[in-house]
């Protein structure tokens, strides 16, 4: 059995990983993809949206395949997600299943600086699902490094990198005009709903204005 773990904090999650995920797919062609949005990540601030929002928008990725299920796990476990405790969860809830990690190009050029990196690699294959352009030979070399001093186990999907960034919605920097063309349908109208990602003075959806 193969099992593909997609994670992220997927404030909110946009087209590019929607993108990053049927990279991943095509490539291992797993029995089942774990989508697991990241309750309090180490290496950045605590998400503003809360858990069960975001998780709520997850729900798009089920449309990507049958094989697609959506976890509260992180969510629900109190202090930071480390990777290697998620691992370690399904390792266990899967005995003798491969397990695959999907990272984007970036992590895989940081991913000794992760918790407990080295097990990680013992309990994983990596899954390098996007690079951005100019960045092969980067990811090449650190593959190489992780694979002959660690004895990792890369593999690359080739998806080219999305021109989209969550951080860059969340702080307006790509404007709502453009929202329609980078997020899925379900997740807009999520966004609309909850008045996510409005500038504090920004009048709330549904709400006048006062006089």
């Amino acid at each position: 059995m193969k099992i593909l773990l997609f994670g992220g904090t997927f404030d909110p999650p946009h087209n590019g990983h929607m993108n990053n995920l049927r990279a991943a797919l095509a490539l291992v062609r797993p029995d089942k993809a774990v989508v697991m949005p990241a309750g309090v990540p180490p290496h950045k601030a605590a998400s503003a949206t809360p858990g069960a929002v975001r998780l709520a928008m997850c729900a798009c990725f089920a449309a990507v395949s049958p094989v697609v299920e959506i976890s509260d796990w992180e969510l629900c476990r109190p202090g930071p997600s480390y990777t290697v405790d998620t691992l370690e969860m399904l390792a266990g809830r899967y005995p003798g299943a491969d397990l695959y990690l999907a990272v984007g190009g970036d992590m895989l050029l940081s991913f000794t600086h992760w918790r407990r990196w080295q097990e990680i690699l013992q309990k994983c294959t990596l899954v390098v699902e996007s690079r951005a352009p100019g960045q092969d030979g980067a990811l090449r070399q650190a593959a190489r490094r992780l694979t002959e001093t660690a004895g990792g186990r890369v593999l690359f999907a080739g998806a080219v990198s999305y021109p989209c960034a969550s951080s860059d919605l969340r702080s307006g920097k790509i404007p709502r005009s453009r929202w329609p063309a980078l997020l899925p349908e379900p997740v807009l109208r999520i966004i609309e709903e909850q008045g996510l990602y409005r500038p504090a003075n920004a009048p709330q959806p549904g709400k006048e204005e006062a006089p």
